[in-house]
């Protein structure tokens, strides 16, 4: 079989662009810190959706919080004099990283938590490593797939079967079965975004890469939501401006902020498994803080999907 050319080649000049060595890698206890913030934070992103959508629609409310993101964003590259303006090569980048890790993921997130309890919906979005893997085995030289790591994949799918087996009705009926299904283009979008932002992109600043990406999802989705939810009704209460505030300056630039540094330093199935425990924080604050659900079958289905992704990860 031939070899798959990249769909965006690289610089010949980085020096350019940008370093085309990321650097010297943090110490462990900093790679160990950044990775905590990104749990503790993006596990509780799930229900601050959930909180937003009461007064916000999905396609407004995604909008609003990444263009406020890129703009925070913007003004912190500025401070420190990361350039902004990308060449054409930076510009395939940040439209394959907006339109995946941004666009898509979010855009189905926040219109399935119209209907998905927010615990639930994070553990749908926990097979994200899984299709890493199954990404970076493909287009990532040394993140091959091994036997143990195959049966990882298999592992984690089933515990997907089996939260599928679930009666919906006592979760909320046939639009929380139809809302789980269509929530898994959310990871798998997130995954082709950042398998190509490993291998295309390390040689630019991650501030560079999320302003960018940031920008075009704001742009993009806050055109559709004129479309679609020029009708609805936008209530600007506390809770709804909170959770905006919350989702677009922790959720987002400090988070992807942090995250795609991390992932010029360590390789993508690894970072990946923050999936592995932001689960475990989303459930826990949906349950105790809105009263949702939780049934037998997907906890443990969650178990399972979990168990797969520890095996996915193992060397």
């Amino acid at each position: 079989m031939p070899r798959a050319q990249p769909l965006i080649r690289a610089s010949n000049s980085p020096k350019e662009h940008g370093p085309a060595e990321p650097g010297r890698a943090p110490g462990p206890w900093l790679q160990g810190l950044a990775l905590t913030v990104c749990v503790v934070i993006w596990g509780t992103t799930w229900a601050a959706i959930r909180v937003g959508l009461d007064d916000v629609p999905p396609f407004t409310g995604v909008a609003l919080r990444f263009a406020l993101a890129a703009a925070v964003l913007a003004l912190l590259a500025v401070g420190m004099r990361v350039r902004l303006l990308g060449d054409p090569v930076e510009r395939r980048i940040w439209l394959v990283h907006g339109v995946f890790t941004f666009t898509l993921s979010y855009t189905v997130t926040y219109w399935a938590e119209q209907f998905v309890p927010s615990g639930l919906a994070s553990v749908l979005f926990a097979t994200f490593p899984l299709f890493v893997a199954l990404l970076a085995h493909r287009f990532l030289p040394g993140e091959r797939l091994g036997g143990m790591a195959l049966v990882g994949v298999l592992v984690g799918f089933s515990g997907v079967a089996v939260i599928f087996s679930e009666d919906f009705t006592s979760l909320g009926g046939r639009q929380v079965l139809v809302g789980s299904l269509v929530m898994l283009v959310s990871p798998i979008a997130a995954a082709i975004g950042n398998v190509a932002v490993k291998r295309w992109g390390a040689a630019f600043h991650p501030l560079s890469l999320n302003v960018g990406g940031m920008t075009l999802t704001a742009v993009l989705v806050g055109g559709l939501a004129a479309l679609v939810e020029r009708d609805r009704t936008v209530v600007f209460s506390a809770p709804a401006v909170g959770s905006i505030l919350y989702l677009a300056i922790f959720g987002s630039a400090v988070t992807f902020s942090l995250y795609f540094w991390l992932l010029r330093y360590m390789t993508a199935t690894r970072l990946s498994l923050i999936a592995y425990v932001i689960p475990v924080v989303a459930v826990a604050v949906g349950t105790t803080m809105l009263d949702e659900p939780l049934t037998v079958r997907i906890v443990a289905g969650a178990g399972l999907v979990l168990v797969g992704v520890a095996l996915a990860s193992r060397k």
